[in-house]
């Protein structure tokens, strides 16, 4: 079983991006990604919270209004203020979504956009455009560690992947943490995530690993919480291609040994094209996983570069490795 296998992470997202007809027009946003890709391997918990408040569907616009305490949600016609009850719904909700691995929230949504929103004045004239949807702003408050994107980001290659591989990763510590685990559980949960930890964070890396070795003299909760505040901090910071190079080349200096000439060229060949942006990531990563898991595997070092999660952090079927960095 491979480092991703048998692990489904909650992901919540707003309803109307799986095709609930919840929009404002009675419609919905189906998004293809997330409803013909990403469903096979995840759980959704749908959220949609203009439902929630009993708006209906369709419904009065909504938008965002300047105020001197941020901005409100308003209805643009009968002009209700529903800044307070969105607000207090996301609180609720924050607490009820307290193990889900993730959040898809609507682009360009006044209660659910995470970037880029208009905030107008009230003569109507937009102010400016970067204001944030009320409910995403108070989720993503009291929850600053959750993965979020929205679904138009997700179209980018480089932010889709950065973000399943969060969601997923978020699942194997969600999966250590609630059942009944020992210190030396966390070491081996720690130990599989090495490499990807490096290729996000390295100082990181070398904080969490005195974090870790002294994971026997803490008190069990507060290990918990730290470790976890950490990890997902880690894999929140950018993985960049002069990164995945340097764990690239950790992973070679291992097996590295137990190749002949030849195929150690030709792994350094590789990673080198990768370096140099003509590759996918997936084409050094295929021989790496390869090599650690075929005629080497008997060899200690082997046998540990075959079991990172790095290789696999989440289902080989999503391809998400298959583009060429820019």
């Amino acid at each position: 079983m491979g480092p991703a296998e048998g692990i489904r992470p909650r992901v919540a997202v707003s309803s109307c991006l799986l095709g609930a007809p919840v929009r404002f027009n009675g419609g919905h946003s189906r998004d293809r990604f997330l409803t013909a890709e990403l469903a096979e391997h995840v759980d959704w918990v749908p959220v949609c919270p203009e439902i929630e408040l009993g708006l209906g569907a369709p419904r009065e616009t909504l938008r965002l209004e300047r105020s001197p305490g941020g901005p409100r949600l308003v209805t643009r016609r009968t002009r209700e203020d529903l800044t307070a009850p969105m607000t207090a719904l996301a609180a609720d909700r924050s607490a009820g979504l307290a193990d889900v691995d993730g959040y898809v929230f609507k682009a360009r949504s006044p209660s659910c956009g995470l970037h880029g929103i208009p905030v107008y004045a009230e003569s109507g004239a937009a102010a400016d455009r970067r204001g944030k949807g009320v409910f995403a702003a108070a989720l993503t408050a009291a929850r600053p560690e959750l993965a979020v994107e929205d679904e138009g980001r997700l179209h980018d290659a480089v932010l889709r992947e950065a973000f399943v591989e969060r969601v997923f990763a978020s699942a194997r510590l969600r999966a250590l943490l609630t059942g009944d685990w020992r210190p030396r559980d966390l070491v081996a949960f720690h130990t599989r995530h090495k490499m990807q930890i490096l290729a996000h964070a390295p100082a990181a890396y070398r904080e969490i690993g005195r974090l870790v070795a002294a994971a026997g003299e803490r008190p069990r909760e507060s290990l918990a919480r730290e470790y976890g505040r950490a990890f997902r901090a880690a894999l929140a910071a950018k993985a960049t291609v002069g990164r995945h190079v340097n764990v690239l080349h950790h992973c070679l200096g291992m097996i590295g040994r137990e190749l002949d000439p030849v195929r150690r060229a030709d792994l350094a060949e590789v990673i080198a094209s990768y370096q140099a942006r003509k590759v996918a990531l997936a084409v050094p990563l295929a021989l790496l996983r390869h090599h650690a898991r075929g005629a080497g595997a008997q060899y200690v070092h082997a046998r540990y570069v075959r079991d990172q999660t790095y290789l696999s952090p989440y289902p080989d079927a999503l391809r998400l490795r298959n583009h060429i960095p820019a």
